[in-house]
């Protein structure tokens, strides 16, 4: 048997010679074809890899007329969230031979339908939209030219995965009021309009099953990066007659931005003011003091927007075609009981 330290590449007739079958039966089983029986897809798999064969991927495509390729738009590469997110998305792709295309709009709606644009004209065989924010007209264009398409986080997307906001949210501002906290502001996002909606609703039904509202002056949203929109918000709210004891916050830097205005202004956190975020990144429980924060379970998203993205390639209706996972309430050093007053320092 032709080894992979012979003088020669292993090619795929050298696989099928060793196997006792086709060309054709180690073609479909190396493209996990229904075509090749289980234990036979198994076994050629297996001597394949035992032989040191790498298929040529333009061969690959030629034979199953796909590019192997997926597509990641994302608004914006530097996010954390999305960052970690899209690393995620990368490993389960790459765990069922395929490797990913990004492409992203740079926080800019009107560069969106050209970051989408991008992938299709890559040929990818299908697309993962991680920007819940991208218009609707755009995803109806992609489902049109056969392209498959998950967006992540988009609820009313034909084909999506994502979070249970509103539940998550509920349950962060739940922790604040049984820390003892009654005035508790929320920083949310003013472009992001169905994220930032559901994380809203969430924090009005949380208040409200203790028989409290909202105040007005306690609810902050603007646009800008998203550390100097959690910082400006901060100010503004340590600017009201009776600031807020507790924030919650649209996502992590938020929350960071946030912090930076209490500490500019000489106060501690939780002390004089209780701070969670929401996606849990990496840096949340580095920061100091580490942050409370909702979790959203980013390598599950990333493997059922990429199983259910593969079933779509294959031509497989998703037995689930909107799927919401549960966020996890993770608590740190940023929360605790309110202040004795409910005036700042």
């Amino acid at each position: 048997m032709p080894g992979a330290s012979g003088s020669r590449s292993i090619t795929i007739q050298d696989v099928a010679v060793a196997a006792g079958v086709s060309l054709a039966t180690v073609s479909r089983a190396l493209a996990d074809s229904p075509r090749v029986k289980p234990e036979t897809r198994r076994r050629i798999q297996a001597l394949a890899k035992e032989m040191g064969y790498t298929p040529s991927a333009i061969a690959r495509g030629l034979a199953t007329k796909r590019t192997w390729t997926l597509g990641v738009a994302v608004r914006d590469i530097a996010d954390a969230y999305i960052a970690e997110l899209v690393r995620c998305i990368d490993r389960q792709a790459l765990q069922r031979g395929y490797t990913l295309l990004l492409s992203h709009s740079g926080d800019d709606p009107k560069r969106e339908p050209a970051a989408i644009n991008i992938l299709r004209q890559q040929r990818v065989d299908g697309i993962i939209v991680a920007d819940p924010s991208v218009d609707d007209a755009l995803l109806t264009a992609v489902g049109e030219d056969g392209t498959p398409a998950i967006v992540i986080d988009r609820p009313q997307s034909p084909y999506s995965v994502g979070t249970d906001n509103l539940a998550a949210a509920q349950m962060a501002v739940e922790h604040l009021l049984d820390l003892g906290h009654t005035r508790i502001a929320y920083i949310g996002d003013t472009r992001n309009w169905q994220e930032s909606e559901e994380r809203w609703a969430g924090y009005e039904r949380g208040l409200a099953q203790r028989g409290l509202s909202p105040s007005p002056p306690l609810t902050s949203g603007r646009g800008g990066g998203w550390t100097a929109m959690g910082r400006a918000c901060g100010e503004y709210l340590l600017q009201l007659p009776e600031p807020p004891t507790a924030v919650f916050c649209y996502n992590d830097l938020t929350a960071i931005g946030a912090i930076g205005a209490l500490y500019a202004a000489g106060l501690r956190v939780p002390e004089d003011m209780s701070v969670v975020g929401y996606d849990d990144i990496s840096l949340a429980r580095h920061f100091e003091p580490p942050l409370t924060t909702i979790a959203q379970d980013k390598e599950r998203l990333a493997e059922l927007a990429v199983e259910m993205l593969l079933e779509l390639i294959n031509g497989q209706e998703p037995a689930r075609k909107r799927l919401l996972l549960p966020g996890q309430l993770v608590v740190r050093a940023s929360t605790g009981p309110p202040p004795r007053s409910t005036g700042m320092p």
